[in-house]
């Protein structure tokens, strides 16, 4: 590598071209982690598109593991969660046996965020109709959580950018306001921008949120030992808890 970060360098897969959350993540990550980060340009948004995403994904990964980063991780969480959380798992440890370089997912770290947050029971949203949704909470109830719902917004794959903050927010509320006893909420995608509400909402609904580009700073600086708090977006950020195991190891 012709270059170095002092703390290490992440390199990112986005899934499509959308401007926003790359900027939101740069702009909080801590200085001395470096971002680079290589597309794969979803246009359609459906299962078939998925499925058949794996092997752009992988050339970028290898991409990233010549140019010599610290961390790899595809974004994105449906192009993984569609084939299930056992074949994610197998090829995460494919890809780092062949690479060398750790490499994570959206979901993989969702769900390590979820746990560290003590989210059991949870309430999904997403900006997806139809079976995929229900894709999304099979993912999530194979690694141990118990799935109330998993509701998507109506909105047209190409135009999730153009939902505003508060659209989401009486969205997410009103899914969490159909179930008892629920303990978290888990917002997927970065296509849609939330930084904004996201410390509010969790105040109101009083659980925690998981959201895509809060968990994928928290993973990030997991991975690299930072423990710098981001407060003003949520507990997860404000308070970096960890896992259970980590907490023992200490």
């Amino acid at each position: 590598m012709s270059f170095d970060s002092w703390r290490g360098t992440v390199g990112v897969i986005k899934p499509t071209y959308r401007p926003g959350s790359l900027e939101e993540f740069i702009k909080l990550l801590p200085d001395g982690i470096s971002c680079i980060p290589l597309y794969v340009g979803f246009q359609e948004g459906t299962v078939d598109e998925f499925k058949k995403a794996l092997e752009a994904i992988e050339a970028k990964v290898q991409e990233l593991a010549k140019i010599g980063v610290d961390l790899i991780h595809p974004e994105g969480a449906p192009p993984f969660m569609v084939h299930g959380a056992k074949r994610e798992r197998e090829l995460l440890d494919e890809w780092e046996r062949r690479y060398g370089i750790p490499v994570v997912t959206s979901g993989t770290t969702q769900a390590d965020a979820m746990r560290a947050l003590g989210m059991r029971r949870i309430v999904g949203v997403t900006y997806f109709q139809g079976a995929i949704n229900d894709m999304f909470a099979q993912y999530f109830t194979d690694v141990g959580f118990e799935v109330l719902s998993m509701e998507g917004i109506d909105v047209p794959f190409k135009d999730v950018g153009r939902l505003s903050s508060h659209e989401i927010y009486a969205h997410t509320r009103a899914a969490f306001r159909k179930h008892r006893n629920v303990d978290g909420v888990y917002m997927l995608g970065a296509g849609w921008r939330v930084m904004d509400i996201l410390e509010p909402l969790e105040q109101d609904l009083e659980v925690p949120l998981a959201a895509a580009n809060t968990v994928r700073l928290w993973a990030v600086m997991r991975h690299f030992g930072v423990r710098q708090r981001i407060p003003g977006y949520g507990r997860l950020l404000a308070e970096l808890p960890k896992l259970d195991d980590e907490s023992e190891a200490r």
